[in-house]
C-alpha cells in the first residue's frame, strides 16, 4: 500500500473558487491520517503560490475562510507545498511561506512513477 499522496494542481483555475476546496481539504485529511502528503502547484494553479493571491480567493461566496486559510490548515496538518520551476517564470517568486521547495518536471514524473506514491491531479 502506498504511504504518500502527491496532489498536482495543474488544471485548477484559481478564478473558479469551487475548484479550489477539494484538493486542499483532501490533502489535509490525508495528512491527518498520517500519510505523507505534498501539493505541487504548477501552471495556472501555480498562481496560488504567490503572496496575496489565495488570500483574495474563496471556495464559496460569502465564506469567511479564504483559499489561503485552506492552504495554512493543510500546512499545519503536515502537508508540504512545492512549486514547479516554470511557475516562477509565469507568476514570479514572491511566494507564500508555506512553499517549502521548488521542483522540476523530472521530480513530478519520478514521484508519480513510484509505487509508494498515489497521485491525484486537479
Amino acid at each position: 500500500m502506498a504511504h504518500k499522496l502527491m496532489i498536482v494542481m495543474v488544471n485548477t483555475d484559481p478564478r473558479n473558487g469551487a475548484e479550489l476546496g477539494a484538493p486542499f481539504f483532501q490533502a489535509t485529511v490525508a495528512a491527518a491520517m498520517d500519510y505523507e502528503v505534498e501539493v505541487i502547484l504548477t501552471a495556472g494553479a501555480g498562481e496560488l503560490a504567490v503572496k496575496g493571491v489565495a488570500e483574495k480567493l474563496f471556495v464559496k461566496e460569502g465564506s469567511p475562510k479564504s483559499v489561503y486559510d485552506f492552504i495554512k490548515d493543510a500546512h499545519e496538518a503536515g502537508v508540504r507545498f512545492k512549486v514547479c520551476t516554470p511557475t516562477l517564470d509565469l507568476w514570479g517568486n514572491d511566494l507564500i511561506p508555506e512553499i517549502e521547495e521548488t521542483v522540476g518536471g523530472a521530480y513530478v514524473i519520478e514521484q508519480a512513477m513510484d509505487d509508494n506514491v498515489v497521485t491525484f491531479t486537479y
